[in-house]
């Protein structure tokens, strides 16, 4: 009787071990998925607006909706568009600060837009990772 005791609690620390070894790779294998693709978990929601000398000011917030990986040095690239949707010009800005998972940042750019621009879209290019 006494062996048996000591054979389930042998097979459930066994159990216990091959959970938490299964845990860490799923961590592990999220983590790689996350530094490999920081544009799907990065969101940015912005709004723009001309200023008194003409620049279109860009304000938005960066949200990292990842689990694991802290981003910083994320690339956007600003495509400003006319009224009727044609594309006038694109330019790259790159936003030094570091999120956090489950985090966000705020951020602020000026440009001189082209004349004709009447709204501006943001692409999330990339970010480094820790």
């Amino acid at each position: 009787m006494f062996l048996l005791i000591l054979s389930a609690c042998d097979d459930t620390e066994r159990s216990a071990a091959s959970e938490k070894e299964k845990y860490q790779q799923a961590k592990e294998t999220l983590e790689e998925k996350e530094k490999k693709n920081p544009a799907n978990f990065l969101l940015v929601d912005s709004r723009d607006k001309r200023n008194l000398i003409g620049q279109t000011v860009v304000k938005g917030t960066l949200r990292n909706i990842a689990k694991v990986c802290t981003y910083k040095d994320v690339e956007l690239e600003l495509s400003f568009y006319s009224k009727t949707g044609t594309l006038l010009i694109k330019t790259n800005e790159t936003i030094y600060d570091k999120i956090e998972p489950g985090k966000s940042a705020n951020f602020k750019t000026k440009e001189f837009a082209p004349k004709g621009s009447d709204s501006v879209s943001i692409k999330i290019l990339g970010a480094k990772t820790n």
